[in-house]
Protein backbone atom coordinates (compact mmCIF):
# COMPACT_ATOMS: atom_id res chain seq x y z
CA UNK A 1 0.00 0.00 0.00
CA UNK A 2 1.06 3.99 -1.02
CA UNK A 3 1.90 5.90 2.09
CA UNK A 4 1.97 9.00 0.30
CA UNK A 5 1.73 12.27 2.32
CA UNK A 6 0.35 15.76 1.36
CA UNK A 7 3.21 17.38 3.23
CA UNK A 8 5.39 15.90 0.44
CA UNK A 9 3.17 15.27 -2.64
CA UNK A 10 4.47 12.27 -4.48
CA UNK A 11 6.52 10.42 -2.17
CA UNK A 12 6.04 6.84 -1.38
CA UNK A 13 7.77 6.85 2.12
CA UNK A 14 6.31 3.27 2.42
CA UNK A 15 8.31 2.00 -1.11
CA UNK A 16 11.27 4.13 0.21
CA UNK A 17 11.26 2.71 3.57
CA UNK A 18 10.82 -0.84 2.58
CA UNK A 19 13.90 0.03 0.05
CA UNK A 20 16.12 1.10 3.47
CA UNK A 21 14.72 -2.30 5.37
CA UNK A 22 16.19 -4.00 2.31
CA UNK A 23 19.88 -1.92 2.31
CA UNK A 24 19.64 -2.46 6.30
CA UNK A 25 20.17 -6.17 5.56
CA UNK A 26 23.29 -5.77 3.56
CA UNK A 27 24.62 -3.48 5.93
CA UNK A 28 28.39 -4.77 7.55
CA UNK A 29 28.17 -4.12 11.82
CA UNK A 30 29.81 -6.90 13.35
CA UNK A 31 31.55 -4.43 15.80
CA UNK A 32 28.47 -1.66 16.76
CA UNK A 33 25.49 -4.53 15.77
CA UNK A 34 23.45 -1.87 14.74
CA UNK A 35 22.72 -2.12 11.03
CA UNK A 36 21.45 0.84 9.31
CA UNK A 37 19.66 0.95 6.07
CA UNK A 38 19.04 4.38 4.10
CA UNK A 39 17.04 5.34 0.83
CA UNK A 40 16.08 7.69 -0.84
CA UNK A 41 14.28 9.70 -4.01
CA UNK A 42 16.45 11.40 -6.54
CA UNK A 43 14.58 14.47 -8.34
CA UNK A 44 14.53 12.70 -11.63
CA UNK A 45 12.71 9.39 -9.88
CA UNK A 46 15.37 7.02 -8.89
CA UNK A 47 15.12 5.26 -6.02
CA UNK A 48 18.62 4.62 -4.50
CA UNK A 49 19.77 2.86 -1.15
CA UNK A 50 22.87 2.82 0.74
CA UNK A 51 24.17 0.56 4.43
CA UNK A 52 26.64 1.13 6.83
CA UNK A 53 29.89 -0.42 6.83
CA UNK A 54 31.63 -0.85 10.28
CA UNK A 55 35.55 -1.17 10.09
CA UNK A 56 37.99 -2.56 13.07
CA UNK A 57 39.72 1.18 13.49
CA UNK A 58 35.80 2.40 14.33
CA UNK A 59 36.31 6.02 13.10
CA UNK A 60 36.87 5.15 9.50
CA UNK A 61 32.92 3.52 9.25
CA UNK A 62 30.56 4.41 7.01
CA UNK A 63 27.05 5.77 7.99
CA UNK A 64 24.38 4.58 5.54
CA UNK A 65 23.75 7.94 4.25
CA UNK A 66 27.61 8.24 3.19
CA UNK A 67 26.87 4.98 1.12
CA UNK A 68 23.48 5.93 -0.37
CA UNK A 69 25.16 9.86 -1.47
CA UNK A 70 27.89 7.79 -3.27
CA UNK A 71 25.28 5.58 -5.05
CA UNK A 72 24.04 8.75 -5.84
CA UNK A 73 27.12 9.72 -7.74
CA UNK A 74 28.11 6.69 -9.33
CA UNK A 75 24.04 6.59 -10.85
CA UNK A 76 24.45 9.50 -12.38
CA UNK A 77 24.35 12.47 -9.28
CA UNK A 78 21.57 14.91 -9.12
CA UNK A 79 19.86 16.11 -6.05
CA UNK A 80 17.78 14.13 -3.51
CA UNK A 81 13.95 14.91 -2.69
CA UNK A 82 13.06 12.37 -0.11
CA UNK A 83 14.90 9.96 2.20
CA UNK A 84 14.78 8.19 5.20
CA UNK A 85 17.27 5.10 7.46
CA UNK A 86 15.90 2.46 9.40
CA UNK A 87 17.49 0.49 11.96
CA UNK A 88 17.72 -3.25 12.95
CA UNK A 89 14.51 -3.32 13.79
CA UNK A 90 13.07 -1.02 10.68
CA UNK A 91 12.15 1.46 12.99
CA UNK A 92 12.82 4.93 11.35
CA UNK A 93 15.97 6.84 12.74
CA UNK A 94 17.13 10.03 12.53
CA UNK A 95 20.77 10.85 10.70
CA UNK A 96 23.61 11.88 13.03
CA UNK A 97 24.71 15.65 12.96
CA UNK A 98 27.57 14.22 10.07
CA UNK A 99 25.53 12.67 7.57
CA UNK A 100 22.50 15.52 8.08
CA UNK A 101 25.51 17.89 6.44
CA UNK A 102 26.07 15.38 3.89
CA UNK A 103 22.42 15.48 3.05
CA UNK A 104 22.07 18.96 3.11
CA UNK A 105 24.77 19.07 0.35
CA UNK A 106 22.99 16.71 -2.15
CA UNK A 107 19.17 18.21 -1.17
CA UNK A 108 17.34 18.90 -4.28
CA UNK A 109 14.71 22.49 -3.52
CA UNK A 110 13.56 20.38 -0.72
CA UNK A 111 14.66 17.24 1.04
CA UNK A 112 11.58 15.25 2.54
CA UNK A 113 12.79 13.51 5.34
CA UNK A 114 10.73 10.78 7.69
CA UNK A 115 12.00 10.22 11.32
CA UNK A 116 10.14 8.56 14.01
CA UNK A 117 9.14 12.01 14.54
CA UNK A 118 7.39 12.18 11.50
CA UNK A 119 8.05 14.05 7.90
CA UNK A 120 10.38 17.18 8.13
CA UNK A 121 12.90 18.82 6.26
CA UNK A 122 16.62 18.82 6.16
CA UNK A 123 16.55 22.15 7.10
CA UNK A 124 14.59 20.88 10.07
CA UNK A 125 16.98 18.61 10.83
CA UNK A 126 19.90 20.89 10.00
CA UNK A 127 18.84 25.13 10.70
CA UNK A 128 21.02 27.75 9.65
CA UNK A 129 23.38 24.87 7.80
CA UNK A 130 26.35 25.51 5.98
CA UNK A 131 26.81 24.84 2.47
CA UNK A 132 27.97 25.25 -1.29
CA UNK A 133 26.30 28.82 -1.53
CA UNK A 134 28.92 29.83 1.21
CA UNK A 135 31.23 29.00 -0.77
CA UNK A 136 30.09 31.29 -4.16
CA UNK A 137 32.54 34.33 -3.16
CA UNK A 138 35.32 32.85 -1.71
CA UNK A 139 38.47 33.70 -4.75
Amino acid sequence: MSETSSIAPGVDFAALTSAAREAMTRAYAPYSGYPVGAAALTEDGRTITGCNVENASYGVGLCAECALVGQLQLTGGGTLRAFTCVNADGDYITPCGRCRQLLYEFAGETLWIKTAAGITTIEGLLPEAFGPRDLENIA
